[in-house]
């Protein structure tokens, strides 16, 4: 079975870059975002990285040699981009916090178990160090392989083993935690 993708890796130069663009932008819109977010906390830096990760893919379209997922390429670099943020001096010397804003649930019993159940799983996650939130959303989240989580975080298939099997702890522990409140 051939990915729907892999027209990309022979994308000649005058192809119109911008319907490919715009179709990245519709299937990976919402995971690029999502990751941003999960990186850095902030929706503000994920509408900005998002921008960013998309205008790096429509000037690297030509470049993509197909050695990885779209899906892939597209999170790596989402995450060097995040980083890259979290790195910035203003972002050092200033930490400004969102809080998650939730709407009004509808009245049935179950849509407000299920929304509470789902809201205290994400602030658990959200309250991991980084390196251990990234395996997770890599892996849950998004489906990645550990393979292709290794290459995306630049570390070897052990290490996404172990921050994995780590992360799970934690999060054991954390929402054992939230239960018992």
């Amino acid at each position: 079975m051939t990915d729907r993708w892999d027209y990309l890796k022979h994308l000649a130069h005058g192809y119109d870059r911008s319907i490919v663009l715009r179709d990245l932008m519709d299937s990976f819109g919402n995971d690029v975002w999502n990751f941003a977010y999960f990186l850095t906390n902030r929706s503000d830096a994920a509408d900005d990285i998002s921008q960013e990760v998309f205008l790096a893919a429509f000037n690297g379209l030509y470049a993509f040699r197909g050695d990885c997922s779209v899906k892939s390429w597209l999170l790596t670099i989402t995450r060097n981009k995040a980083l890259h943020y979290l790195q910035s001096a203003f972002i050092r010397k200033v930490t400004l916090t969102d809080k998650l804003k939730r709407g009004s649930s509808p009245s049935a019993e179950q849509v407000v178990f299920d929304r509470l159940d789902n809201h205290m799983v994400w602030k658990a996650v959200m309250q991991l160090p980084r390196k251990y939130r990234e395996v997770l959303v890599l892996d849950f989240h998004y489906g990645l392989k550990q393979k292709e989580i290794a290459i995306l975080l630049k570390v070897s298939e052990g290490t996404v083993k172990s921050r994995s099997h780590r992360a799970k702890k934690r999060m054991s522990d954390l929402l054992s935690r939230e239960e018992e409140v």
